[in-house]
């Protein structure tokens, strides 16, 4: 089945960096648009970040162009988000998933998502 597993969160300082990761298992993870999703308390889910299948497109959110970065590797099924210049609304529970997310008994799936906390 799929299987999203998101990590490197963690607490960082306003202006700091953080790179997050994501391994993806259970579909051809080549073949699909990638992205980058958070959710802060509070607050609706929003995309960050996508990119295609070959990484010939990619698109960013506005609050984080020039700032974020997505990445991925098909041979690892891996998609990552390098993060600098973070600050403190960048702060929410970070998610990958296809883009539109994937569905499963007609339900969007998560995974557990990473956590980023920006705090001085």
């Amino acid at each position: 089945q799929v299987q999203l597993v998101e990590s490197g969160g963690g607490l960082v300082q306003p202006g700091g960096s953080l790179r997050l990761s994501c391994a993806a298992s259970g579909f051809a993870f080549n073949m699909f648009v990638m992205s980058w999703y958070r959710q802060a308390p509070g607050k609706e889910r929003e995309l960050v970040a996508a990119m295609t299948s070959t990484g010939s497109r990619i698109n960013y959110a506005d609050s984080v162009k020039g700032r974020f970065t997505i990445s991925r590797d098909n041979a690892k099924k891996t998609v990552y988000l390098q993060m600098n210049s973070l600050k403190p609304e960048d702060a929410a529970i970070y998610y990958c998933n296809t883009n539109p997310p994937w569905v499963v008994f007609g339900r969007n799936y998560w995974g557990q998502g990473t956590q980023v906390t920006v705090s001085s």
